[in-house]
């Protein structure tokens, strides 16, 4: 397996919203470039816990901005633990009909990507019963204001569907910290608006040793240098506002996605990505795809308009994901070889949740 670098590319990024938000993530940063060096120095010292929710197939934006990181974590000899959190998948959508062919569609993604699962754990939400019960003690150390305020549960509840919220989005934080605490993951990617997650996390480690003893770790973000993808129509690519280009798409319909997206009336390319964002976008997609600086793609293709532009994006993109395309398509020929991944990552997971809720008894004095 080839080891996959993380994209150098220049992120487009919306900037903090306050001096404390814009302080917490310089220092991310900052320590986000001391754990590059530890991990280089000594890998097996870091488990990684990460994951997707199965609301659909994943996408370029998932592949550019985590997966390619996932397998190069892999690849420095870092744990890594691929959660796909199906119950975290009902909280604002109704997508339990389709929920075992998606999930067995994520299982395909990260494989064909690069995922190696004897050295890396994937696994499913509802497999692991111990881990589910780190819940409710982890509920108890955190207040509902505390659950109320945080920003990403805010911008969840103001994109969902559904005419009410339901209480498990609001649970969704300490949710989270029980994924990634139950097997003492000491190390999380994220993007800069998913800080406040792991902070809760943190907290909830940290108000478990003060109340308990201590069984977890404080676990660190490492900051992603992925950059931020738009979808078609421009705005924020997901798998839920049909805007994305998902990794199992034919060549085809990568370019009928292509061909319809956004762009703007000025005939040169250039790549401003605060004043041109669809251009941009399409630009840096391009470049992503061949590795090369977005602003000499723009260049290159100059005065060539909109629709020089979509053509080079397109077969940057279709190039780019072909060997992944035909892995996938391989591995899709055996499902059942998918499954047993997915149940060998089960087992492994469900072996460590359950030592771990062990320990979070006896420090609790409970019986067992």
């Amino acid at each position: 397996m080839n080891t996959v670098t993380a994209p150098t590319a220049p992120a487009v990024t919306a900037p903090p919203t306050s001096p404390l938000a814009a302080a917490t993530l310089a220092t991310a940063r900052r320590r986000t470039a001391e754990l590059e060096r530890e991990i280089e120095r000594e890998p097996g010292r870091f488990r990684v816990v990460t994951g997707d929710r199965p609301t659909g197939p994943l996408h370029l934006g998932h592949y550019f901005g985590t997966l390619r990181n996932r397998v190069r974590l892999q690849e420095q000899g870092v744990e890594v633990f691929v959660l796909i959190p199906d119950y975290q998948a009902l909280t604002d959508r109704d997508v339990v009909d389709g929920l075992a062919g998606t999930m067995e569609g994520l299982v395909l993604d990260h494989l064909a990507t690069g995922i190696d699962p004897d050295r890396s754990t994937i696994f499913h939400h509802s497999a692991v019963p111990a881990l589910n019960q780190l819940l409710l003690p982890f509920l108890s150390l955190v207040s509902v204001a505390e659950l109320g305020r945080n920003p990403t549960v805010k911008d969840e509840i103001a994109h969902s569907r559904q005419q009410a919220v339901n209480g498990l989005m609001y649970t969704y934080p300490v949710h989270q910290a029980a994924d990634i605490l139950f097997c003492k993951g000491n190390l999380v990617p994220v993007g800069q608006d998913q800080l406040p997650h792991l902070e809760l996390t943190r907290t909830v480690a940290r108000r478990f040793a003060e109340r308990y003893g201590p069984v977890f770790p404080e676990p660190e973000a490492l900051l992603s240098a992925a950059p931020l993808l738009l979808g078609t129509d421009g705005g924020k690519m997901s798998k839920s506002r049909g805007n994305a280009i998902a990794l199992g798409a034919t060549a085809d319909e990568t370019a009928r996605l292509i061909k319809r997206a956004v762009t703007d009336t000025e005939r040169r390319i250039t790549y401003e990505p605060e004043r041109r964002p669809a251009v941009s976008n399409l630009v840096l997609l391009a470049a992503l795809a061949q590795d090369r600086d977005p602003h000499e793609v723009a260049e290159e293709i100059g005065d060539g308009g909109g629709a020089a532009l979509k053509r080079i994006v397109t077969d940057a993109v279709n190039t780019h994901l072909a060997p992944l395309r035909a892995r996938r398509a391989e591995y899709a020929r055996d499902l059942g070889h998918v499954r047993s991944v997915l149940r060998a990552g089960d087992a492994r997971a469900n072996e460590i949740a359950e030592r771990t809720l062990d320990e979070v008894r006896d420090a609790m004095g409970t019986l067992r």
